[in-house]
């Protein structure tokens, strides 16, 4: 976070990190405000690993091209300056999780002199869109009312997510990444005694998200092995975005969520998170699902899948 946003976690990371401290610091130019320069630093230290050729005390082309990064966004949050659209959107995923307060507020010299307003459409023109929009509508129900009445709903399942989810949904799970590993920061990394349900959703929360959690009484999963003695208790997945996150056992609801996030957390360990598209069991069928992994080495083989959020009703 920027100065005066509450725990430093920047601070945090630096106390953990002394062989980072010093070098970060020599990046500030001899001009910069201090809060202008505590809000870039942060943005600098947290897109350190999209540049993985980075190496601290040598000067390279990433490096370079880092900071010339973070200058854009600094001078954009503090002095005003506006950049190609592309670029503003760049940095402005870049800085996602930053937090600056008091930030200056300006408007353009259009917005100060109301331009840019789009005009109000004339009487005759609107009257015409209406009626338009209105008779459209109408045909579309009467359409729809008419095969309701002449054919029976029919129930058909899609064959899986769409050959583009997994870039669609890359970049928001890029941010997670980030928000995750700075979430861990003042709880000294992942382990065993964190609330890790609690960690996961504030992080997917913070990305404007929400977790779906899935429950399953173990004994009514269809897919458990032959001879499995233990069939009591829950069973939880947790998706986000339709994503497929972790699976977890435990006696109650609360124990499986907690296990499932567990899981979940485990993944965002490596050096990037990647979405792909895997089969999967679903109700004794292979299905394709959405799937974050890591980069590490697993077992290919997942557990069935409790929901399919790839399946509707037509």
């Amino acid at each position: 976070m920027a100065e005066g946003s509450g725990s430093d976690v920047v601070s945090e990371f630096l106390t953990q990190n002394p062989h980072l401290a010093q070098w970060v610091d020599s990046l500030k130019d001899d001009s910069e405000p201090n809060k202008q320069w505590y809000a870039r630093r942060e943005f600098v230290l947290r897109n350190m690993e999209v540049f993985p050729t980075i190496q601290p005390g040598r000067q390279t082309p990433s490096l370079d091209r880092l900071i010339s990064l973070s200058k854009v966004w600094s001078n954009h949050v503090f002095l005003g300056c506006r950049y190609p659209q592309p670029v503003m959107d760049k940095v402005k995923e870049m800085a996602e999780g930053i937090t600056v307060n008091e930030a200056p507020v300006r408007k353009t010299r259009d917005e100060i002199l109301g331009k840019g307003k789009r005009p109000s459409t004339s009487g005759i023109g609107s009257e015409s869109l209406a009626k338009k929009s209105k008779t459209g509508h109408n045909d579309t129900d009467s359409k729809a009312g008419e095969r309701n009445t002449t054919h029976p709903i029919a129930v058909t399942i899609k064959s899986g997510p769409s050959a583009g989810a997994p870039a669609e949904h890359q970049p928001f799970f890029n941010r997670l990444y980030k928000a995750v590993a700075w979430k861990l920061v003042p709880a000294g990394g992942f382990g065993p005694n964190l609330d890790h349900f609690e960690i996961l959703r504030a992080c997917v929360e913070s990305c404007k998200a929400s977790l779906t959690c899935v429950f399953v009484p173990l004994k009514d999963i269809p897919d458990l092995p032959a001879g499995c003695a233990q069939k009591e208790g829950q069973v939880c997945e947790l998706r986000c975005h339709t994503v497929y996150m972790g699976t977890g056992y435990g006696r109650d609801e609360c124990a499986a969520r907690a296990m499932a996030s567990k899981e979940a957390l485990k993944i965002f360990q490596g050096r990037k998170v990647t979405v792909k598209v895997s089969r999967r069991r679903f109700r004794g069928q292979d299905v394709e699902d959405l799937v974050l992994l890591d980069d590490q080495p697993r077992s290919s083989i997942l557990p069935p899948a409790l929901s399919y959020p790839f399946q509707a009703n037509q």
